[in-house]
């Protein structure tokens, strides 16, 4: 239970404490700073609490925004303002502070301004709210009320209220305090009757739930999203919200209808195939589902986000193998079309979090291509036509879908590989121009997690540390890995299997792999780094499982590298999570990639000819330790972490 700390006697016929109960805050009041501080004391150190001036007139969702918001330390309206554990000192020693200092009605007596910003998934404030907003500086204030607030600065001038002077208090402490986009919700801090009046007529003016409604809806997502499924999945999430399901929850019955899918789909039947296609769109509805209600509940969590981010690839590579089983029922083997979509989708991804990695926080990030970007998105079909060019989830799960129920999955995967081919040539060449033309300098961080992003082991490593005072530059240390993945490609595509060639391509893969790590990655394209190596170790596990004479070769590949891939993306999450790279025992444990390569080549030298079962085994025994330490770990840290919550905002995936 969270308290909310009320700062004065409430107002006869107001609302305020009733909206505070139902966002789970237990009210208490106090008649002045110190009483406050009081009861600020009395609340264990492990709650989230609350100031609130009575006076308060505005829409509950403004205050859900502000004081229910599990992502930041801080949040405030005017007139409200919370704080988690965290900042919870801070809360103190600025209260204490101004409870010691003066006049303590000074410090509750004056209005506070309205708060209205433009939001951008929201309408402009209504007139209401503006008259409110002028008629909160009376004459009879003892002091000069502050000017309206600007989000997401906050006034330049003194703090109004109590809660707005402890925000103002917490900032200078370096607390970062979140102010919501309140759009055309209300929430301000009226003084005398008509202004209260006015205020109220404001919040009356608008429909609370329709904003919060709208406000659930990803502000950028793919066309068929936006325009086929956001419309309705936003009242399943209010449902769900309405009787206590969390995202979480959501997110679970999304894989669980997945997996159910690719069962349909393994049947290898036509009604088989026409349920995995309408049981893989209701997934996906229920894929949104989970992320609108996180929005429409303030309920976000890191798990949250790890959950939906790798329960989004494992369903769909859970789907690609169901098609393949059921392709195998009807006597065609497709497990390396299936295989090859699941590399080219996971290498694109990469190329994804890679560059945005790289370039988040780089200083002097602007290009001709970015600005060219821009210029277009101010033109609307060409929005929504890159968009769909890319081939985000929402059009490559219709597309699986349709195409499942109405054709073979041969088909199926043949269109997935020409289409995704298209979206990563298009995307990895916009972003390789923008990068050329690009004077960015990058960050120590960036740097550091293009590193973590390799995935090197202790071969790499100890290559990259004798390589470090020789291995110059080469217009940066993409070269090293694009010539070692290139050696290492053909000799798996070409070399015989049964000789030498394909390991030593795999030794100089590695040594190559440290080369390319053996200075900070700050290079203008060094970002293509770790792409360029998962495309090396999945495309290698590929060639050697299609080429090899052993039946069950390419299924089990398909679970190493689903294995692998996995790991892969817990990676990118923790990073992206600011919860650090995952341990090094962990990549040491696990091989590396150049190490799992170099692996891999020395099993298909022994084991790859003549038409025995044990290279399928060797290959299934490797992903089996693989998702079992990788899968065991990782449950541990986004279990027990404690790190700070988020919520995915950006591109669709």
């Amino acid at each position: 239970m969270s308290t909310a700390i009320l700062t004065g006697p409430p107002v006869p016929g107001s609302p305020l404490e009733g909206d505070l109960r139902s966002l789970g805050f237990e009210v208490r009041t106090a008649a002045d700073p110190r009483e406050t501080a009081a009861l600020l004391a009395a609340v264990p150190a492990g709650e989230r609490v609350a100031v609130v001036d009575p006076r308060f007139v505005g829409h509950r969702h403004a205050l859900r925004l502000a004081l229910t918001d599990p992502r930041f330390p801080a949040g405030a309206a005017p007139g409200a303002l919370t704080a988690r554990p965290e900042a919870r000192q801070g809360l103190t020693r600025a209260l204490a502070a101004l409870a010691a200092d003066g006049d303590p009605a000074a410090a509750t007596a004056a209005p506070a301004p309205s708060s209205t910003p433009a939001g951008p998934a929201q309408t402009a404030s209504p007139e209401g709210a503006a008259s409110a907003a002028e008629s909160a500086a009376p004459a009879e204030a003892p002091a000069p009320s502050a000017p309206a607030a600007t989000l997401p600065d906050r006034p330049a001038a003194p703090a109004a209220t109590l809660p707005d002077a402890l925000a103002a208090a917490l900032e200078d402490e370096g607390v970062a305090v979140h102010r919501p986009e309140l759009g055309s919700l209300v929430a301000a801090v009226p003084v005398g009757p008509q202004a209260r009046k006015e205020t109220r007529d404001a919040v009356a003016a608008v429909d609370d739930e329709a904003v919060r409604l709208r406000s659930a809806v990803k502000s950028r997502d793919g066309f068929f999203t936006t325009f086929f499924i956001s419309p309705y999945s936003r009242y399943l999430a209010r449902w769900c919200a309405r009787r206590g399901l969390t995202p979480n929850q959501v997110t679970t019955a999304s894989l669980v209808t997945a997996l159910v899918a690719a069962g349909c789909a393994a049947t290898g039947t036509r009604g088989g195939f026409v349920a995995a296609g309408l049981l893989l769109l209701f997934s996906f509805v229920l894929d949104c589902t989970d992320g609108q209600l996180a929005r429409y509940s303030l309920q976000y969590s890191t798990l949250g986000a790890w959950l939906d981010a790798t329960f989004d690839r494992a369903k769909e590579y859970a789907y690609y193998a169901g098609l393949a089983l059921g392709a195998a029922r009807g006597g065609d083997d497709v497990w390396a079309l299936a295989l090859g979509a699941m590399v080219l989708q996971t290498c694109r991804h990469v190329v994804d979090f890679s560059f945005n990695e790289a370039n988040h926080d780089a200083t002097a990030n602007t290009s001709p291509t970015a600005a060219l970007s821009d210029r277009l998105d101010g033109v609307g079909w060409t929005v929504w036509a890159r968009r769909m060019i890319v081939l985000p989830i929402g059009e490559r799960w219709a597309m699986i879908a349709v195409l499942t129920a109405l054709t073979t999955p041969r088909v199926v995967f043949s269109a997935l590989l020409i289409g995704c081919s298209f979206a990563a040539l298009y995307t990895t060449a916009g972003r390789v121009l923008r990068s050329l033309t690009r004077k960015a300098s990058r960050t120590d961080r960036a740097a550091r997690a293009l590193a973590d992003l390799a995935d090197n082991g202790a071969l790499a490593q100890a290559a990259a540390k004798v390589l470090r005072p020789v291995a110059r530059p080469l217009g940066g240390r993409t070269p090293y890995a694009l010539a070692g993945a290139a050696v290492l490609l053909a000799a798996a595509a070409a070399a015989p299997l049964d000789g030498p060639l394909v390991v030593l391509a795999a030794v100089l893969y590695a040594v190559a792999s440290g080369a390319a790590v053996a200075r900070p990655l700050k290079g203008a394209l060094d970002w293509l780094v770790p792409p360029v190596l998962r495309a090396a170790e999945y495309g290698t596990v590929l060639a050697l499982a299609a080429r090899a004479d052993a039946p069950g070769a390419l299924p089990a590949a398909f679970g190493l590298v689903a294995a692998v891939a996995y790991h892969h993306y817990d990676t990118v999450y923790r990073i992206r999570g600011d919860a650090g790279a995952p341990p090094a025992w962990l990549v040491r444990a696990l091989g590396g990639q150049e190490g799992r390569t170099l692996l891999v080549a020395v099993l298909a030298a022994l084991l790859a000819t003549g038409g025995g079962d044990g290279f399928p085994l060797a290959l299934t025994a490797l992903a089996g330790a693989v998702a079992l330490l990788g899968l065991a770990e990782s449950i541990r840290f986004w279990v027990s972490s404690g790190a700070p919550a988020v919520h995915d905002e950006g591109e669709p995936a």
